[in-house]
Order: C-alpha cells, then sequence, then structure tokens
C-alpha cells in the first residue's frame, strides 16, 4: 500500500501542520459501513471523535496532487488531528494576483450590474459554468484560511495577497490605479468575498454536535441501561441534568457567536468607492474588494472594511480595537522609495507590522483625513476577509489553541483506572451469574451496571458547578472571562509578567524638567520651558511640532507623551478645515504658534517694542510631512516650515540612545550616557531632541514620497526632555502581596531599560540589596561571533537639577563605577534585557537563554512579538505564566499565556481569556484566589465523585455475591438526595481572603492525593466487609424462633416483617432480590460513608473559606445526616417498605451506628492528619529538596518555587519541572552568575569556523 504522502504547510510558522493526502477507497468504506450497521452506528461515532482514523480506515494513500481529502496534523505539543476535503473550481488564469487570460467579453464571471442585483458570493462564484480556456485551481480551507495548491512546488500554500514579497515601490507603480472590474472578478474567485463572516450556527446543528460528546453518549447509553432495568427513577433525574446543561451550553456558545457576529457587522457590508484608473471611481459594496483595489477615503471617514494601505493623503484612526489603545493614531502615506529627492532611495519590502503607520487595518474607524485639491486619499487593499488582521483576531477566538490542563488529562487517566476496575467488577459478576445459571440478558445487564457505577455521569456536571461558580464570583469582582477552563490553571500560577505603562504606572505622563545642550555642552537643567531663555529656540520649537496631535471634536488628542509636552509649551495648534484645503492647490498645514500676547501697558511703544511684537504675531510654524513613532525605530520626527522662511526644517524626538546615534557627534555631549543614566536610575522618562535644518533641494513634493531615513541623519542634538510616570497607588502593596504568595514577578516593557530598572526597585519586583545585571548582547559583526556584554549595575549618585555637571565630576563617578562591585553575600540577582539583546540571545545563545530567564526580572524595549515569544520561552521552562497588560500592544501574550488578564474595556482585549473592568492591577490576586479554590475545589469534587462511585461499586458486588442488589428507591435517593446535593453544595466554598505561600496540588496523581483517595478506599472497603460478615455472624441472621423485630425500643412489629420469622427477599426467580439485613446494613452504612468522605474533601484554608461558612452545603450535610439517623433510629414502617428496608433489631442499629461513626473519625483524622499534614510528609515519609550550597539566598527563585509542595517519592530526587532541575544545576556552578565586566561569546559551528 502506498504511503501517504505527507508534507508541510506553514512552515516555520506558528501554525505550521503536517499535510499528507487521501483518496476514498472503495472496499474500505464497504467494511466501514458494514461495521457501522453491526455497532449499531457506534464505529461511525467512533470515526466522529478521531478524524484521523476516519480518513485512514476509508481512504487510501496518495500523493497530494491526487489528494480529494487531506489530513492536517499540528507540530505543536497537541499534535491536533483535522480532516479537511479539497475542492476545485475553473478560472481564467491560475496566479490570484494575475490577470484573467481570456477576453472580457468571454470571461464566465459576474456581470458588474446594480449594487441591488450584485451576487457575487462565493459558493456562485465558483460554481460558474466554464467558459474557453480555464485552468483546474485545487484549494482547501482549514480555519477560515484558504490553501491553493501549486504545482511549481507540489504543496498546498496559504494563499496570500499583498502583504508578502512585494516591495514598496512596486505598490505605487504597478498597483496604485486600482482594477478594471474583470480582474476584480477574477481576483475575487481566488479571494472569495470580503467578509469576516462569522456565521450564527443553527440550534439544531449546535445541538447535534452537543450531544455527541463522548460523556453524553454515555450519558445516553446509561440512561437506557437503567431503563432496561426499570430504574426509570434515576435515569430521569440524569436525563433533566443533561437537558438543563446541554441547553445552558447551548445559550451561552450561541450567545458567544452572536456577540462575535455583531462585532464584525459593523464594517461587513457597506458602501466604497473605488478608482477603476486614475480618476474613474466606481460606488461598490465592501463584500466585492479584492486585493489590488484602490480604496478611495473619505473626508467624514469610514469604518475601514479591509487591511489598506495609505498611497496619498494622510488620515487620522482610531485602533482601539486592534491595539487597546484609545488614542487616535496618524496614518501616514506609504513613501515611494523611487522618487526620493536624491534620487532612488532604498526599497524596502512592504510588511504591514513594519509599515503599520502607513496601514489602516479592517474594523479600525478614520475620524478625519487630510488632503489637497487634486489628490484624493487613496488606500491599496492589500488584504481581504479572514486574513485581515481583524479576521486573524477572531480566528484566534473562534478556534483557540487548546490549553494544556494537567488536571483533565489526569482527570481521564484517572478515568481510564476507574473503567479499569469496572472491568474487574464486569467480570466478576459474569462468572458468579454463570455460576448461578442466570439468564444471558440478565448477566449482560449486571455486567454493565457495574460500568455505570464506577464510572458516574454525573462527574462533567458536578466538575463543571465549580468553575461556574467562580466564574459568578469573578464577574462580581468586575473580572470576566471567556475561558472558564482557565479559572483552574490560575490556581497554578508561579509567575506573573506585568506591562509597566498604563499597568504598574499610571497613564499620563507629568513634565519634570528639561536640560538643554548648546555647543557640545549640557546647559543648567530647569523646569520652565515658557520662560525667557528658550523664547524662539529650536528645543521649544521641536517640543510645539514634533508630535502626533490632532483636533477631534473641538479638544487636542493624541499620545500622552505628545500631549504633555505640547501643553507644557502653551502653545496653541490650529488646523485647517476641509474647505480650506479645498480652496488651494497646495495642502494647507497644521500650524502651531506661541500665545498671543499683548503689548505693554504704555502710553506709547518704541519702534523696537511693536517690531518685536509684530514679529511675535507672525510666528508660526507649519507641519508639511510626519514620520509617526515607531516602536521599533523609538523616534518620531516632522518636516516642518516657519513662515516666512524658505528652507524647511527638521525636527526629531525619541529614545535617547537612538537620538544620539543620529546625531552629529560634536553636537552630543560627552557627558550624555551619564546624565541619562542619573535621570533614568530615577525612574524618569527621558525624550531626546534634535533638529536639522535641510538643503534647498528638499521641497514639498520631494518630502511626500521620501523615506525618513534621508530626513533623520546627521542632526544636531537638542537636549533632553524629562517626564514622570508615576506608580499607581495599588501596585506596591498589590506586587507584595503577589510576592509574599510566592508568584515570581516580571516586568515586561517598552520603555528605557534604566527606568525600568529604576521602576522594578521602587515597586518592589527587585528587593533593596538585590543586584542587577545588565545584559547588552550584540549579534555577529566582521566576521566576530555575537558576544554578550555583563555589567552589574550600581548607584550612581544623582544630579541635581539645578547643577551644571561638569566633565571632571562625570568623570569621576564613571571611574567609581567601573570598579567591580563587590556583592554582600547575603544578596540576590536580578538580569535586565533590552529587546535587542533578547533577540539576539534567542537566536545564538540557546543555551543560556533558560538561565536568563531563570532569574531574569526586567525586560525592557520589548515590542509586541518579542512579549509573546518570552512568554513562550518561560512557557518551555514549565512555568504557569500569567501576563497583565493594559491591551496596548500586548494582545499577542495576552493570548499566549496561561492567564492573560487584560486591563482594557475596547474591543482589542476580547481575544485575552480574563478582562478586568477595574484599571489597575488589583485584579490579578483576586484572579490568583479564585483560581486556587477553584482548583481545590476541582480535585475535592473529582475525589468525592471517584469514592462515591468506589463505595456504590463495593456495595454492589458484595450484593452481587449473595444474588442481591440495592433497590430502585435506594439508588435514587444515594444518587441524587445524597450525591447531587453534597457534590453542588460542596463547590460553593468562597476562595479564601489572602494569598499564602503554600500552592494547591496540581496534579491528580501527586502522593498526597493519591494516599488520601486510596486510604479512602481502604477504609470504605474494610468498614463494608466487616459490617457485611458482622451481620450474617448475627446469632438472630438465621433464627426463625425469636423475632428480630420485638427489640425495637417501643416494643412494636413493623408491618413488614412478621414476628418469629427473618425477612423474605422479594422479586422474581431471574432478578436479584432487594430486601435482606445485607443490604440494609450495606445500604446505612455506605450512605454514612457518602457523608463522612464530603465532609473529609470539603477542604477549607489555606485556599478556601472554611466549610462552615458554605450554609447550603452545612444544610445539605445536616440534613442528610440527619435523615439518615432517623431512619436508622427510629424506624417508621411505612418508609422502611418505601425504600425496601428490612427490620433490624435496635441492638444491631446502635452497632451501625457506631461503626458509621468510627467510620467518620477514623475518615476525618486520616485525611486531616496524615494526608494534609505537610511536617509529617516531611518527617516520616518524604523529604523535601534541600540543596547544600553556602549562598542559598543568592539564589531567590529558588525560595519562590519551595512554596509549592515539593516532595518526592523518592528522596533527592530531581524535580519534575525545568526550571527546577535549572536552579538546582546552578547552584553548583561557579561560573554562574557571570563576573561584572566581563563578556560571553557565541559558539561558533565547526562548519562556520572552518570556513
Amino acid at each position: 500500500m502506498e504511503r501517504a504522502a505527507e508534507a508541510h504547510v506553514n512552515r516555520h510558522e506558528e501554525d505550521e501542520m503536517e499535510i499528507s493526502g487521501y483518496s476514498p477507497c472503495c472496499w474500505k468504506l464497504a467494511l466501514v459501513s458494514l461495521g457501522t450497521l453491526c455497532s449499531g452506528g457506534f464505529l461511525l461515532l467512533f470515526l466522529y471523535w478521531l478524524p484521523e482514523l476516519s480518513v485512514k480506515w476509508t481512504c487510501r494513500a496518495v500523493p497530494l496532487r491526487d489528494a480529494w481529502v487531506v489530513l492536517l496534523r499540528t507540530t505543536d505539543e497537541f499534535r491536533t488531528w483535522s480532516r479537511v476535503r479539497v475542492r476545485s473550481f475553473f478560472a481564467p488564469g491560475s496566479s490570484p494576483l494575475g490577470f484573467p487570460q481570456v477576453p472580457e467579453s468571454k470571461r464566465p464571471l459576474c456581470q458588474a450590474g446594480p449594487l441591488e442585483d450584485w451576487d457575487c458570493e462565493e459558493g456562485n462564484l465558483l460554481s460558474q459554468p466554464a467558459c474557453g480556456e480555464q485552468a483546474e485551481i485545487r484549494f482547501f480551507v482549514h480555519q477560515n484560511s484558504r490553501y491553493l495548491w501549486s504545482p511549481e512546488s507540489q504543496s498546498f500554500q496559504r494563499l496570500r495577497a499583498f502583504d508578502v514579497g512585494l516591495s514598496c515601490s512596486s505598490l505605487h507603480t504597478l498597483h496604485g490605479a486600482g482594477l478594471p472590474r474583470s480582474t476584480q472578478d477574477y481576483r475575487r474567485l481566488f479571494y472569495g468575498a470580503n467578509q469576516i463572516d462569522v456565521q450564527v450556527p443553527s440550534l439544531p446543528k449546535l445541538l447535534i454536535k452537543e450531544v455527541l460528546n463522548p460523556f453524553y453518549i454515555f450519558q445516553a447509553f446509561s440512561m437506557v441501561l437503567w431503563s432496561l432495568d426499570n430504574y426509570y427513577l434515576y435515569a430521569s433525574a440524569i436525563l433533566f441534568m443533561s437537558l438543563v446543561s446541554i441547553c445552558s451550553s447551548l445559550y451561552t456558545i450561541r450567545k458567544q457567536y452572536v456577540l462575535l457576529h455583531d462585532m464584525v457587522a459593523a464594517h461587513n457590508i457597506i458602501r466604497v468607492t473605488v478608482f477603476r484608473g486614475l480618476y474613474e471611481t466606481e460606488e461598490i459594496f465592501s463584500t466585492q474588494l479584492v486585493p489590488g483595489d484602490v480604496l478611495l477615503v473619505p473626508p467624514e471617514g469610514l469604518t475601514v472594511p479591509c487591511d489598506a494601505v495609505l498611497m496619498s493623503g494622510t488620515a487620522i484612526a482610531n485602533e482601539s480595537m486592534l491595539t487597546g489603545e484609545s488614542v487616535p493614531v496618524t496614518k501616514t502615506a506609504l513613501p515611494d522609495p523611487s522618487r526620493g529627492a536624491s534620487g532612488p532611495l532604498q526599497d524596502l519590502a512592504y510588511d504591514p507590522e513594519e509599515h503599520k503607520r502607513h496601514t489602516l487595518f479592517c474594523g479600525t474607524s478614520v475620524i478625519q483625513t487630510r488632503y489637497y485639491s487634486g489628490e484624493a486619499v487613496r488606500a491599496l487593499v492589500i488584504r481581504t476577509g479572514f486574513s485581515t488582521s481583524k479576521g486573524q483576531l477572531v480566528c484566534s477566538i473562534l478556534f483557540p489553541k487548546p490549553a494544556d490542563f494537567r488536571l483533565y488529562r489526569d482527570a481521564y487517566r484517572f478515568l481510564l483506572c476507574l473503567v479499569g476496575v469496572a472491568g474487574i467488577g464486569m467480570l466478576y459478576s459474569v462468572i458468579h451469574s454463570v455460576q448461578q445459571e442466570e439468564l444471558v440478558g440478565r448477566i449482560i445487564l449486571k455486567s454493565l451496571d457495574i460500568l455505570t457505577i464506577t464510572v458516574p455521569p454525573a462527574l462533567p456536571a458536578a466538575m463543571t458547578a465549580g468553575l461556574v461558580y467562580a466564574q459568578q464570583r469573578l464577574r462580581g469582582q468586575r473580572i470576566f472571562s471567556i475561558s472558564p477552563q482557565r479559572i483552574n490553571i490560575c490556581g497554578q500560577l508561579n509567575l506573573m509578567c506585568f506591562d509597566k505603562t498604563g499597568t504598574l504606572t499610571e497613564d499620563g505622563l507629568d513634565f519634570w524638567g528639561f536640560v538643554q545642550a548648546q555647543d557640545g555642552c549640557f546647559l543648567p537643567a530647569g523646569q520652565d520651558v515658557r520662560g525667557p531663555g528658550l523664547s524662539g529656540s529650536p528645543f521649544l520649537a521641536t517640543m510645539a511640532a514634533c508630535h502626533s496631535l490632532t483636533t477631534i471634536g473641538g479638544r487636542l488628542s493624541g499620545d500622552p507623551l505628545d500631549l504633555k509636552m505640547f501643553e507644557a509649551t502653551g502653545w496653541v495648534l490650529e488646523e485647517p478645515t476641509q474647505e480650506e484645503t479645498a480652496l488651494h492647490d497646495q495642502i494647507q498645514p497644521t500650524v502651531v504658534r506661541p500665545p498671543d500676547q499683548t503689548p505693554p501697558a504704555t502710553s506709547e511703544g518704541t519702534p523696537e517694542d511693536e517690531e518685536l511684537m509684530e514679529l511675535m504675531k507672525v510666528y508660526e510654524i507649519g507641519i508639511l510631512a510626519q514620520f509617526p513613532f515607531s516602536s521599533s525605530l523609538q523616534r518620531m520626527s516632522v518636516v516642518t516650515r516657519t513662515l516666512g522662511e524658505k528652507r524647511l526644517v527638521a525636527y526629531m524626538k525619541g529614545a535617547p540612545e537612538t537620538v544620539g546615534s543620529l546625531c552629529r557627534k560634536e553636537t552630543v555631549p560627552d557627558t550624555f550616557s551619564a546624565v541619562l543614566e542619573s535621570y533614568t536610575r530615577r525612574g524618569l522618562r527621558v525624550i531626546a531632541l534634535a533638529s536639522r535644518r535641510l538643503e534647498s533641494k528638499f521641497t514639498w513634493h520631494k518630502i511626500q514620497h521620501i523615506s525618513r531615513d534621508v530626513i533623520e541623519c546627521n542632526m544636531d542634538f537638542l537636549g533632553l526632555v524629562v517626564l514622570q510616570n508615576k506608580l499607581k497607588p495599588e501596585t506596591v502593596p498589590i506586587l507584595a502581596e503577589l510576592q509574599r504568595a510566592r508568584i515570581r514577578l516580571v516586568m515586561v516593557t517598552g520603555d528605557n531599560l534604566l527606568t525600568a530598572i529604576s521602576v522594578g526597585r521602587e515597586c518592589g519586583m527587585i528587593p533593596a540589596k538585590g543586584k542587577v545585571i545588565l545584559t547588552e548582547a550584540l549579534p555577529p559583526r566582521d566576521g566576530q561571533p555575537a558576544t554578550i556584554h555583563w555589567q552589574y549595575a550600581d548607584e550612581l549618585p544623582a544630579l541635581e537639577i539645578s547643577d551644571k555637571a561638569s566633565k571632571e565630576e562625570i568623570k569621576l563617578m564613571l571611574d567609581k563605577e567601573d570598579q567591580p562591585p563587590v556583592a554582600p553575600p547575603d544578596t540576590s540577582y536580578h538580569f535586565a534585557v533590552g529587546g535587542k539583546s533578547f533577540s539576539v540571545i534567542l537566536d545564538h545563545f540557546p543555551d543560556l537563554l533558560p538561565k536568563l530567564l531563570l532569574c531574569g526580572t526586567i525586560y525592557a524595549r520589548m515590542a509586541p512579538e518579542q512579549k509573546t515569544q518570552l512568554v513562550e520561552a518561560l512557557q518551555k521552562m514549565d512555568y504557569y505564566v500569567g501576563m497583565c497588560g493594559d491591551g496596548a500592544n500586548d494582545c499577542g501574550a495576552l493570548k499566549r499565556a496561561h492567564a492573560g488578564i487584560s486591563l482594557s474595556e475596547l474591543e482589542a482585549s476580547v481575544a485575552s481569556p480574563f478582562t478586568s473592568k477595574t484599571p489597575n492591577i488589583s485584579c490579578v490576586p483576586d484572579l490568583v484566589r479564585e483560581g486556587r479554590a477553584a482548583l481545590v475545589t476541582s480535585f475535592c469534587v473529582f475525589k468525592f465523585m471517584a469514592l462515591y462511585s468506589i463505595i456504590q461499586y463495593l456495595s454492589v458486588l458484595l450484593l452481587y455475591s449473595i444474588q442481591g442488589n440495592l433497590g430502585d428507591v435506594q439508588y435514587l435517593f444515594i444518587d441524587v438526595a445524597i450525591i447531587m446535593s453534597l457534590a453542588f453544595t460542596m463547590s460553593l466554598n468562597r476562595a479564601w481572603r489572602e494569598l499564602v505561600p503554600q500552592r494547591p496540588p496540581t496534579s491528580l496523581v501527586s502522593p498526597q492525593l493519591l494516599l488520601s483517595v486510596f486510604t479512602q478506599i481502604l477504609l470504605s472497603l474494610g468498614f463494608q466487609v466487616g459490617a457485611f460478615l458482622l451481620v450474617q455472624g448475627q446469632p438472630w441472621y438465621h433464627s426463625q424462633e425469636n423475632g428480630t423485630c420485638s427489640l425495637l425500643p417501643n416494643g412494636t412489629t413493623p408491618a413488614n416483617v412478621t414476628a418469629g420469622s427473618a425477612p423474605e427477599r422479594s422479586g422474581e426467580d431471574d432478578e436479584d432480590s432487594v430486601r435482606g439485613f445485607e443490604n440494609t446494613t450495606l445500604f446505612y452504612v455506605s450512605c454514612f460513608q457518602y457523608v463522612a468522605v464530603a465532609l473529609a474533601f470539603a477542604k477549607g484554608r489555606p485556599f478556601r473559606q472554611p466549610t462552615r461558612t458554605n450554609a447550603l452545603f452545612v444544610v445539605s450535610l445536616a440534613a442528610t445526616s440527619g435523615f439518615l439517623l432517623f431512619l436508622l433510629l427510629w424506624p417508621i414502617p411505612a418508609l422502611d417498605e418505601f425504600f425496601e428496608l428490612a427490620c433490624i433489631p435496635f441492638e444491631w442499629r446502635l452497632i451501625l451506628l457506631a461503626l458509621t461513626l468510627s467510620n467518620l473519625a477514623l475518615s476525618l483524622s486520616l485525611e486531616n492528619f496524615v494526608c494534609d499534614c505537610d511536617t509529617l510528609w516531611q518527617r516520616v515519609c518524604y523529604t523535601r529538596r534541600k540543596y547544600e550550597y553556602p549562598n542559598r539566598a543568592t539564589y531567590p527563585q529558588l525560595e519562590l518555587d519551595e512554596g509549592a509542595p515539593g516532595y518526592s517519592c523518592r528522596r533527592n530526587a530531581p524535580p519534575r519541572a525545568k526550571y527546577k532541575r535549572l536552579a538546582q544545576e546552578l547552584l553548583f556552578d561557579p561560573d554562574w552568575p557571570p563576573q561584572p565586566q566581563t563578556s560571553t561569546r557565541a559558539q561558533v559551528p565547526p562548519a562556520e569556523s572552518s570556513a
């Protein structure tokens, strides 16, 4: 048989998959059909659950080019299978971005008629009849992404558009004029309709998908079995619970689909105007857009229906949906390298992320546009439908990455163990029944009944109840979840990442001061930029003109930093109206000018004063071009013209290190680094300013299509602006609470490294005596391998803002810093890494990366994708990672973390598992507390349900041995009145009010939990077997002379047993007897055992409130125990008859009471003083891993890790978690941590070194 041709799609991408081709096989289909008939449809159901088997058992392997069906398998740790059908259509060409190869008169495509009659949906297009020379296009759709067959590469490739492989110049020269209708229709064959079509499934479809869940199938099987065994009452109860659960699930799922559908409906179908050439336009529906269309962006704005790059003009967009950032963003036209001022410029490949300041993203809102007469604001469509940024966001919600919950993996394994136990019981039942010569049908029913007893059908509902209660409590704390299953994993978090700005610190900034540079030296620092010293200076002009502010609704809006700096100047910003722009053939720029000043209050002014005032009135700066801020470039700039001057001036601001590197060396003070460090060490935000007077060759028309690199060079350094970003008042106490709970804290920010270190010390992430190691990694250069420089961040004396630092003072401070610091023996160390260094380490130092991650506390200048990479790297070290951010640039990390918490209420946070409406980190300990409580609740409920199954399993097997069984009413009383009431109220314990250093167990197969379960099983077995044997040894068990009921305290004889006779077993010959001494004895003993294990497993502190605070659970326990005691000690004939209980002597009732009380005492003692006793585990059975090392405090992570139960069945056994093993190894590594002022070189592969 030919093996499936395996290949890969999306190679080297996050969603890489293995792909193999198959074609239907007739004889396999016939065998599967026969098996389906013989199994009553169960084989078909089995294949539905396992798509890989459904393909392999019905198809034969073929090369991909001949495949009718493809089998996909993810390459991640989950290895998820998917089955997809290959389809095809015919088109007059094979290239998606090409042009039709037939005349327009013969094209077999939809004609562009009136808008109302347009019917070019995907299905209609693919079913068009062939006409002329047609090419067959084979494709398949997986998770809303199209994959086309490529004859050249002999593989399926994801359908791409203009977001990959095209240069910026080609977008302008080849695709700037728009598409004719024929080409638009042709491309729509490949790309389909431009809409994010979130279809809300019908209720029948959702119902079928929900009902086919394995647990519901097992419940249906159990209900059929019980009905055949005349156990209608419990079957009806399970049916009712299942219906309630299914209806609740259907309502929740459908509601989420409706919300998602409504989220994308606003821009799915709108009217837009496209260009048919340079000047002709046409109005169409947005669903007709394809890559290559040129969209007209109207002055009043619109909701963008696709991803498009601006080709001309300027737009102000609200991207809160995408980034969570509520501040409008200015979008400028994509530079055309072919139209540079001094010839062609470097032609970069267009990338939506790299050129996001020129890209309008789907779903964002364009508030207003800037243009001049004769040239409208044009945008080239680059991506449509689900390939857009918003489409990818929606796909991440529709098809979330499976969460690796260890609890559920262990639960399935435990259920398999229960199935094995049930198999033993079934075998015993069959053998015993055959020996008793029972009917075959009865034997089958009895054996299958053992399975439904051992594997409780109510387990999923009981496990889900705890999560539902926790979700409701979180909702009351203004924390909302789209993935309730992740609440449990919040209880396992041992590392928490925080964004800085807007999360740990306030959103706004306060102007703190400035330091002006002149002639290569810093002038004395000041605080008032409106003073006479800065009037008319380039420094003040840069602060006033270099920004992206705009007026919306009569108010200035923009980046908080820009806004704060502009407000400090006191200048005025004026923007042209649309009418003013349309009246001129040149652009009307945005103008900034000083505030109006009134002349001196004198009778007559001198000519000099009048001239000065006249100049001040006309001093205006017009902003002609803008190069927006880029997080990767860490700078922004503008090109301006001052009124009355001919030459243009460029102003730039940004990160001091970046701005300084782009300035002429003679203008940068020698003390630049030291002065900068003196401010950043205090946690202050520092922005550098620079300017450049452009040459006369730079005109307005040339700068509109010029690369920013041509402008942003050879600048004159102007000085520093210092701003303060204060910590939120909740930050310090919340972080201290998390540290007390043994949760490691990490800061991930895009801010300056030294500023982040200062904030880390201020908020307590880095202790006072902690040493910070600055890690600077340099990529390979000039034949030299990549290198890491290690430097200990020592405290420098702070410069006073009013003093001028001389070169001698700065040199003295630097000389002191160059001395290797002597670390006290009781200090810890923390790595601080920048974004560029992190990328170098990721690529060239894979062996050092885990060591850095183990004690890395500060990660600064991190780009959004680097934040995601950091979270992934920490997860690979077996950390349970949480991420808390305000939604801006954190979406990827929030989605990837085990528990992502967004502090933004905007649409971008929809992909985050948790969203808090409280704009500070106080939600983090609340979520961890509820997670720990929910995790402990899950363990409690699972153990209780497992013991319930085993206890009933033991009772039934003992009764089977004497041809007995429990009665229907007894089953119903146990399953509903006892189990359901206790299981569903046990989960109501609220979380404990404090976070404690201990962590809850993370696995059902941990020694403590296994010991807890097995001791309770043995205890239950011992008491049941003991009671079973004791009752058979009683003198009245076989007595026919003395009435057993004459010994009741009231001397009466119940109606169900006559005096002087033993109870007779009732029932037909082919059915088990119910009423009997053994039945009655085991019924009482087992019922009290259910109560005992429920009380023993209902954990309280330190993770949940004490059991006594759970009123409903206490009432359920009291009611159940009281009724059982009443039934045992004060029998009523009618109740005994109803429960099918035999009459037993009062002395035996007292003995049963003593047995059950002993069982309860032993259960509580074993659970509380053995299984949950840490001290006993340490001293008697197990040992905590202690490491012999003289300076243990140097490794704070070890102290954090020991917050969790660290027991091992083997003494000195290595930890399971990778980060714990690494920490253990580093304790004995004399070369770690690195010494200060040292370097580490990357290892060069032998092949490279020889070359």
